[in-house]
Order: C-alpha cells, then sequence, then structure tokens
C-alpha cells in the first residue's frame, strides 16, 4: 500500500516525491525492509519516476551483518540507480568559506575566526554548527546594526573554555536547558526513537 501511494504520487506530482532518512545505521531490519520495499519491490528507483531517496548513515559505524548493509548490495544487484556521496570533516579553506558565506563576509575578514573554529571543531560539520550558534548565543558573534555586518571579539572567544569534543559539547548544551525540560527529555529518552504527543 505505501509503495502504491509513493507511486501514485511521484507520478502524478510537477515535484519530485523526496524521502530523507538520517541515520540509517541504526535502523531496525523492519525500516530497511519498508526502504527495500519503496525501492526495490515497488521498483520505484528503477521506474520513470519522480521519486528521489536520500539515506544517510555513519560509515564505520556498520557492518556485513548489518540489514542497511545488506539493502545497499541489494541495491546494487537489481540495477536501481544509486550514488554514494561520502562526507569527510571540512578543511580549514572550505570552513573559512562556509563561515564567509554565512556572515556574509569576505573570507579575509573571517579567516582569523574560523582559525580559532576550525582548531576546536577539526571541521566536523555539526560541530561547526552548533558552535556558531553558541558563539552567537553568548552574544560572542554578533550583528552590529551600526557596522551592518557581523561581529565578534577574538579574545573572548578564545579564552572561552570549549570542549575538544561535540559530544561533550551537546552534553554541555544539554545541561544549559531549564530543569523541566530536561526532566521531560530524560523521561522521552526511555521510549526510545520516537514518541507521540
Amino acid at each position: 500500500l505505501l509503495c502504491r501511494f509513493v507511486e501514485v504520487i511521484s507520478n502524478s506530482s510537477a515535484a519530485p516525491v523526496t524521502l530523507f532518512l538520517d541515520d540509517l545505521q541504526w535502523a531496525d531490519s523492519a525500516s530497511i525492509e519498508a526502504v527495500n520495499q519503496l525501492l526495490l519491490t515497488g521498483g520505484l528507483a528503477t521506474q520513470n519516476t519522480s521519486f528521489f531517496f536520500l539515506g544517510c548513515y555513519r560509515e564505520g559505524e556498520t557492518d556485513n551483518l548489518n540489514p542497511l548493509w545488506t539493502s545497499l548490495c541489494n541495491n546494487n544487484l537489481v540495477n536501481a540507480r544509486s550514488t554514494e556521496v561520502k562526507l569527510d570533516c571540512m578543511d580549514e579553506h572550505t570552513l573559512n568559506r562556509m563561515v564567509s558565506e554565512t556572515l556574509c563576509l569576505s573570507p579575509r575578514l573571517t579567516r582569523t575566526l574560523s582559525n580559532v573554529i576550525y582548531h576546536k571543531t577539526k571541521g566536523n560539520q555539526l560541530f561547526v554548527s552548533r558552535l556558531l550558534r553558541a558563539l552567537n548565543k553568548e552574544g560572542l558573534l554578533r550583528p552590529s546594526l551600526s557596522r551592518r555586518r557581523w561581529e565578534w571579539n577574538m579574545k573572548k572567544i578564545k579564552s572561552r573554555g570549549l570542549p575538544d569534543d561535540v559530544a561533550i559539547f551537546l552534553t554541555d548544551s544539554l545541561r544549559e536547558l531549564p530543569d523541566k525540560v530536561q526532566s521531560a527529555l530524560f523521561v522521552l529518552s526511555c521510549f526510545g526513537a520516537s514518541s507521540e504527543s
């Protein structure tokens, strides 16, 4: 039924139907089987449909016995069109370009900020985005209305104690949440990956 629904929508819609699933390395066999039904059994990947599937997983966290790995091998066997894109950590130049574009400033102006961010994050995209948000939230990276651009206090940013690991950084961020929110997250975490509201 799900395959037929997606097939009808993707054939009748001018825009492509996109299904994005993240953290597939933790997917159970039933979830992987549902994706297999859509891609392989339903034939959506080989038909001339407007269906696009994007699945993300962490390399090194799957093995040959994992249902995801088996599914990817089957995907290649049935001749479904697929492309694997590997995302590595950003190098200093790429990170500076990202910070430059984010702040709408020339790369020359953002280089010192980007260097500090790079040395703390090692180019990890999640860590970079969370760190930029945290610096903004703390007022260390802020828009200046008088100068009509972003500005930052490099001395305070350098002196700010930043963990070298994204997991520690995110854990510290959770500890800054109000006690009631932390309690609710604790209770919800007992339900697993999802919960009805």
